[in-house]
Formats: C-alpha cells, sequence, structure tokens
C-alpha cells in the first residue's frame, strides 16, 4: 500500500516514464477524513472512467484552512495525512495517492494532467477552481452522482450527539 503514496514529482516522473500504464488517467481529490461508504462508490465510479485512478488527498494543514473548526467539534482533520493516505491507497479503485499541501488541486492537476478530472455531483463546474486548468489543457471534468449522501462532518456531529 504505502508504495502506492507518491510525492508529486515522483507521481509525474512515473505517469512520463510509462503513458501506456497509467492513461486515461482518472483523478480526483479531496480531504477523506474517515472514510465513509459515500467515499468508496464515488472512488470505485471514478475509477471505471479509466485505467488508473490518482487520488490528490488535502494535507493537514490544507484541511485546516478548508474545514475551520466548528463549536463543539473537534479540529480537523481527524486522521493525519499519512493515515489517511495509507487507507485510500489500499483501496482497490485507488492506484495511487498524492499529498497536496494547497486548499485547492490546481497545482498538482498542472503537474499530473489527468485525462479526466473527477469531483462529485454536489459541484459545478462552473464553480470548481480547477476547472480552468483541466479545461485549458483538454482534460475532461466529470461529475459523479452522489449515491448515499453522507459526509464525515454528519457522521461527527451524529457520534456527539451520542455521547
Amino acid at each position: 500500500m504505502r508504495e502506492s503514496i507518491y510525492d508529486i514529482p515522483t507521481l509525474a516522473a512515473a505517469i512520463a516514464a510509462e503513458e501506456a500504464r497509467w492513461r486515461p488517467m482518472v483523478f480526483t481529490n479531496g480531504c477523506f477524513d474517515l472514510i465513509h461508504v459515500g467515499h468508496v462508490r464515488y472512488l470505485a465510479a471514478a475509477k471505471a472512467l479509466g485505467r488508473t485512478l490518482i487520488v490528490g488527498l488535502n494535507s493537514d494543514v490544507s484541511v485546516r484552512q478548508i474545514k475551520p473548526r466548528r463549536e463543539g467539534m473537534p479540529s480537523r482533520p481527524i486522521v493525519p495525512e499519512m493515515q489517511r493516505a495509507e487507507v485510500l491507497a489500499a483501496l482497490k479503485p485507488v492506484d495511487g495517492v498524492a499529498i497536496f499541501p494547497e486548499p485547492t488541486a490546481v497545482t498538482i492537476i498542472e503537474a499530473l494532467k489527468p485525462d479526466i478530472y473527477v469531483k462529485g455531483g454536489d459541484y459545478k463546474i462552473e464553480t470548481l477552481p480547477e476547472a480552468p486548468s483541466v479545461q485549458a489543457y483538454g482534460g475532461r471534468i466529470v461529475l459523479c452522482d452522489i449515491e448515499i449522501p453522507t459526509s464525515t462532518s454528519a457522521i461527527v456531529d451524529r457520534i456527539l450527539r451520542l455521547c
């Protein structure tokens, strides 16, 4: 599993060295803090669109920027980045994981140039910060339907109500 966790330059070099092995490459990104069945189904749907699936994982620092602390909630992320990366890498649909430090995936997308960029159906292409970068090199953007509407925040809220 750990061999499927890359730094961005190493992953970009591996893809460049063996394009046929990696492409068509699908890319998605997120925090993936407490992986749930919605994540698993989403990743399986993303993988079905290409040969390989790369997951860009928000670093602990970027998760704190994206998900500021809410009153009564633990600070995020709940699970440290290397543990989140290892869990993702162990999932069958995932071929590689790369941790990135920015709040958006623009830099990693520009480095890897995935053929297909996937996000959940709760997003809109017009408001995705990554969309202009993907469109600039001719990549495709796909919004996947959400089969099971859940979130880590909702799970944490439910746990806290049970306490």
